[in-house]
């Protein structure tokens, strides 16, 4: 099948651009936000349609891009007579990109097996700039006839795309993927905080280390915004923390261990309390100065 017609649904920092992408690269895209001044705004911005509920996103569409907050959210634009689920045509293929959890995504992809639909589950990593530049990581579960049908219009944003798995591989990917960041972003803030206190020259010390073992893209891409204080380049404290609630909760289920994760998001909930549930992810540092 030779897709053209799509939709994309959930226009926030990252699904704005991810949409425009769709766009540009000669998609025939329908758009839906709650808010319906932001899809009038992307509407004017790229010449695309419109509309002012789910299922009139989605009623012709063959595949279905979904980019909203939480379960919650997700729920909220699937689900009902206007909903995502009960709209779209026979074979047509719902690819979301939001991160929720396993369970939600082997939920819906039953419901779609059902009704001759297909549904992905397909988180993205790479912050909102890597939106902005079609550079986005994306890890994908569930089949891979659906995958291979929407890997090219996903090649519009997506730099490194790899389908890991049955249903629910994707939102699991994702939670490795939010693990790691945890524990290098304490790991990072904890060696600036303790080179700042020795009163070592951290631009020069950053410049070295970065070429060695210790480089990371936290390092490179957070390191001066840190030293600076500055919190406000990416990803909310916020929503790590749900992230890690759908870590937290995997982890019980597969009796894994997650130790310094648990730590790593009780500094997130100081962080919190501090005021900075709009700060991003960087922000650790600011418990450590």
């Amino acid at each position: 099948m030779n897709i053209n017609k799509v939709s994309f649904v959930g226009l926030g920092v990252m699904g704005y651009p991810m949409a425009g992408f769709l766009k540009k690269n000669n998609f025939n895209v329908t758009v839906y936000n709650r808010t319906q001044s932001k899809a009038e705004q992307w509407s004017k911005e790229y010449g695309d349609g419109y509309a002012i509920t789910p299922a009139k996103a989605v009623i012709d569409s063959e595949a279905i891009f979904i980019c909203v907050g939480r379960d919650e959210d997700l729920k909220e634009v699937m689900d009902g007579s206007e909903g995502i689920l009960s709209n779209t045509k026979e074979g047509a293929i719902i690819v979301d990109h939001t991160t929720a959890s396993a369970d939600i995504a082997r939920e819906y992809s039953r419901k779609c097996q059902d009704l001759n639909k297909f549904f992905l589950d397909a988180p993205i990593s790479g912050g909102q700039a890597g939106a902005e530049n079609g550079q986005l990581s994306i890890m994908v579960g569930g089949e891979k006839e659906a995958f291979e049908k929407v890997r090219p219009i996903l090649l519009s944003y997506g730099k490194a795309i790899e389908l890991i798995g049955p249903s629910g591989s994707g939102q699991l990917t994702k939670m490795i993927n939010q693990i790691c960041i945890a524990g290098l972003v304490q790991g990072l803030s904890e060696a600036m905080a303790f080179g700042e206190k020795a009163k070592l020259d951290m631009e020069k010390v950053l410049k070295v280390i970065s070429k060695g073992a210790a480089q990371s893209w936290q390092m490179e891409n957070r390191y001066r915004t840190m030293l600076d204080d500055k919190f406000d380049y990416g990803f909310a404290v916020d929503w790590m923390r749900k992230d890690l609630s759908y870590c937290f909760n995997e982890a019980k289920k597969n009796k894994s261990k997650l130790p310094i994760t648990k730590i790593v998001d009780e500094y997130y909930q100081e962080v919190q309390e501090n005021g900075g549930n709009r700060w991003d992810t960087s922000s650790l540092i600011s418990l450590l100065k």
